[in-house]
C-alpha cells in the first residue's frame, strides 16, 4: 500500500481548510497512519502463527483463531484510514471542479472576462456544503469502525488466554495469544486518536454552522444600516450623485446590461435612461 500517494493528494486540503482541520490532517497523519506504518506490521505480524493451542487436533487451531479474530486489527485500521481519509477529497475536486469552469470560461470569453467566483477555494455557496458534508461523512466512518471494534472485541481488549470448544476441537481447548499486552496498548492508542478525530470533526461542523449563523443574521443589519444612510443624504448630495452619470452593472457578466443614471438640468427634474 502507497501511503505517499495519500499524503500527496491530502496535502492541497490543508489550503481549503480551517484551524481545525488542519489540526484533524496532522493528527491522521502523524499520529494515526504513520503510527499504523511503524507498529501494526510489526506486533500483528505474527498474530496468526504464534496463536497457540494446546491441543495438536488438526482444524482446531485455524477455527479458534478464526472465532476470535475474525478481522485482523491491521486490515481493519488500513480499511478505516482510507475510508476516513476520502471524503477530504471531495474538497479537492470541488476547488478542481470551480477551477476548470473559471478556465474554460475564459478560452470562451476572453482574459479580461469577469470572474465566477472571487476565489475558488473559498468556503461559500456549493463548496462550503461539500467541506461540511466531508465533516460528517468523517465523523460517521470513524464512528462506524468503532461500533465494529466494539462488536468484534468485547470492551476493545484482547484476553491473555481464551477457551475454545469448537468442532473440531475434541474438548475444551486452552489458546494463547501472542503479545497481548502490546497488542492492547497499541489498540487504545489508536481508538484513542479516533475519538479524538471524532472530536475535532464535530467540533469544526458547530464553528462552520456557528459562523454561518452569525453571518446571516448580522447581514440584515448591514442593510439596515446602509438603507438609513441613504434616506439621510440630503437632496443636494443624491442630485449631484445623480447628474454624475454612475454607472450600476452586475459584474458577473462579460457585457453586463447597464442602467445610467441620469438628471435633467433645465427642469430640475430627475429621470432614468435605460439604454
Amino acid at each position: 500500500m502507497n501511503w505517499a500517494v495519500y499524503e500527496a493528494l491530502l496535502t492541497g486540503v490543508n489550503k481549503y481548510s480551517t484551524a481545525f482541520g488542519r489540526l484533524w490532517l496532522s493528527l491522521v497523519f502523524i499520529f494515526r497512519i504513520l503510527v499504523y506504518l511503524l507498529t501494526v506490521g510489526r506486533v500483528w505480524g505474527d498474530e496468526q502463527r504464534d496463536f497457540d493451542c494446546d491441543t495438536h487436533q488438526p482444524g482446531c487451531t485455524n477455527v479458534c483463531y478464526d472465532h476470535y479474530f475474525p478481522v485482523s486489527h491491521a486490515r481493519l485500521w488500513a480499511l478505516q484510514l482510507i475510508l476516513v481519509t476520502c471524503p477530504s477529497l471531495l474538497v479537492v475536486m470541488h476547488v478542481a471542479y470551480r477551477e476548470d469552469r473559471e478556465r474554460k470560461r475564459r478560452e470562451k470569453l476572453g482574459e479580461n472576462c469577469s470572474q465566477l467566483y472571487l476565489d475558488t477555494g473559498k468556503k461559500r455557496g456549493g463548496l462550503w456544503w461539500t467541506y461540511l458534508l466531508s465533516l460528517i461523512i468523517k465523523a460517521s466512518i470513524d464512528s462506524v469502525f468503532l461500533y465494529i471494534f466494539h462488536r468484534l472485541y468485547e470492551n476493545y481488549v484482547l484476553p491473555r488466554l481464551v477457551k475454545c470448544n469448537i468442532t473440531p476441537c475434541p474438548n475444551v481447548v486452552h489458546c494463547y495469544i501472542s503479545k497481548p499486552t502490546e497488542k492492547n496498548l497499541l489498540s487504545i492508542f489508536m481508538l484513542s486518536t479516533t475519538a479524538l478525530c471524532i472530536l475535532l470533526n464535530i467540533v469544526e461542523v458547530i464553528y462552520l454552522v456557528g459562523k454561518k449563523c452569525t453571518k446571516h443574521v448580522a447581514t440584515p443589519r448591514v442593510k439596515e444600516v446602509g438603507v438609513r444612510s441613504i434616506e439621510t443624504t440630503s437632496g443636494s448630495e443624491a442630485s449631484s450623485f445623480l447628474r454624475s452619470g454612475r454607472t450600476v452593472f452586475n459584474g458577473t457578466n462579460c457585457k453586463p446590461p447597464v442602467i445610467k443614471i441620469t438628471a435633467s438640468v433645465e427642469d430640475e427634474t430627475e429621470t432614468l435612461a435605460y439604454p
